[in-house]
């Protein structure tokens, strides 16, 4: 009985240092979440104003469908899919929930004739690809908890490269993103945005109720809204890659920050049951102990 008391508060012990780590974990995630929602609370008025330049500059170009960034290919042989996932575990199914997402993705554009070039962020969309011996047009790994404008750019540019690219030369002619949106603490969601060829909307503006009539700026374009439109859509697009990577971190952090949580409260409840059964274990070596000094005391009175 004494054995089996002590395999008890060893494990007890175990489990207590492995509440010790998601307990920080947990509150590291806390606090990294904070920074990364500021960060992309941050970007966000640069990418609205960088949205209205665009849509100025499309709308005084003099032939906007036929710009190689939105003009959409008679036809479509190929699409790059960038994958945003995690280069850490414990974070739940935040990883293969993106991963899941560009599966599906991937066989509806496949359906459509379709070949698909993953490129992918993060060592588990990586690990997950050569694990099944399927290429990548590009690895990125290292950065997905704090990632900057300086990743982006680079993932933006190898994305605009493999645009330009003619599709009979290993171009693509779609270019889509799957990334984790941030919604709140508790709620992140997967989503899929396609960012080129980009989709010029003309929104109409409903001027009936005054809350709605907003002025739109006044630009004014040198040498020309052609020009603009070819230095303002790369910039786009790398603003894009940007916030889906911001809002990926923080989608992140958010799941990890609950997974530990949900780690923490199940070591405290572990905790209970071990010391429960320690306690049951320790009473019956003890009744065990006085049955035999009363039964001692008996075979020597007889």
């Amino acid at each position: 009985m004494g054995a089996q008391l002590r395999v008890y508060r060893r494990r007890i012990k175990s489990v207590q240092a492995t509440k010790k780590i998601t307990k920080a974990m947990e509150l590291i995630a806390s606090a990294r979440i904070v920074k990364a929602q500021n960060r992309l609370h941050a970007s966000m008025p640069y990418l609205t104003q960088l949205v209205d330049a665009v849509s100025a500059a499309a709308s005084h170009a003099s032939d906007v469908s036929k710009h190689p960034l939105t003009a959409k290919a008679e036809t479509q042989v190929r699409a790059a899919v960038l994958v945003i996932t995690a280069d850490r575990g414990l974070a739940g199914a935040y990883s293969s929930n993106a991963i899941k997402e560009a599966e599906a993705l991937t066989r509806n554009l496949t359906e459509k004739g379709m070949s698909v070039v993953p490129y992918v962020v993060g060592r588990k969309g990586v690990s997950f690809y050569r694990f099944r011996n399927r290429p990548m047009g590009g690895e990125y790994v290292g950065f997905t908890d704090q990632p900057t404008y300086s990743h982006a750019k680079e993932i933006g540019e190898d994305l605009l490269k493999a645009f330009m690219t003619p599709s009979p030369e290993g171009g693509v002619d779609e270019i889509h993103v799957v990334y984790t949106n941030f919604l709140n603490m508790a709620s992140q969601e997967t989503r899929v945005r396609r960012i080129l060829p980009l989709e010029v909307v003309d929104e109409v503006i409903d001027s009936s109720e005054p809350g709605n009539a907003n002025p739109f700026p006044l630009y004014e374009f040198e040498p020309g809204p052609e020009e603009v439109l070819d230095a303002l859509l790369p910039r786009y697009v790398e603003q894009m890659v940007y916030l889906s990577l911001l809002t990926s971190a923080a989608s992140e952090h958010a799941a990890r920050r609950r997974a530990m949580k949900s780690a923490t409260d199940n070591a405290e409840e572990l905790i209970r049951s071990l010391t429960r059964a320690a306690n049951a274990a320790r009473q019956a070596e003890i009744t065990q102990e006085i049955s035999e000094i009363v039964g001692g005391a008996d075979a020597l009175s007889a």
